[in-house]
């Protein structure tokens, strides 16, 4: 079973709308408030990587239900330029744009799985997913 939703990524303001709806969607799944505030933070980074890096994209959440467990996958999808060296920018303190560095890995951190495929002049489609336990 899949249920989705997307939020376009073209400005800020669609970060704070796919920020929202990954909360409702995994709140509708019974996800507890700190397991939410896991989701919609992973949500919040990938989209921000599209609005900085891609310039635009679409962030898609998904209900989940496999072998009796609920979850909620998220895609991070772009045509943006690709990420050239994913070892590089799965380093903790890692930044192109002078933050604070939790990016991708921080991302990784905070969901069960993690999954990037990226081609140079192509684009990334990242994947998460959080299982409800």
């Amino acid at each position: 079973m899949s249920d989705e939703s997307s939020v376009e990524i073209l400005t800020e303001w669609d970060i704070v709308a796919a920020r929202q709806l990954g909360r409702n969607v995994a709140k509708e799944l019974g996800f507890g408030t700190v397991d939410q505030a896991r989701i919609t933070t992973a949500i919040s980074e990938l989209a921000r990587n599209i609005y900085l890096y891609a310039g635009k994209g679409r962030i898609e959440i998904q209900q989940l239900t496999q072998n009796g467990l609920k979850g909620i996958l998220i895609i991070a999808a772009d045509d943006g330029p690709g990420i050239p060296d994913i070892r590089q920018v799965m380093e903790d303190g890692f930044t192109t744009s002078g933050g604070l560095g939790a990016g991708l890995p921080g991302v990784k951190r905070l969901m069960d799985d993690f999954k990037i495929d990226t081609i140079i002049g192509e684009g990334t489609d990242i994947r998460a997913t959080k299982w409800l336990r």
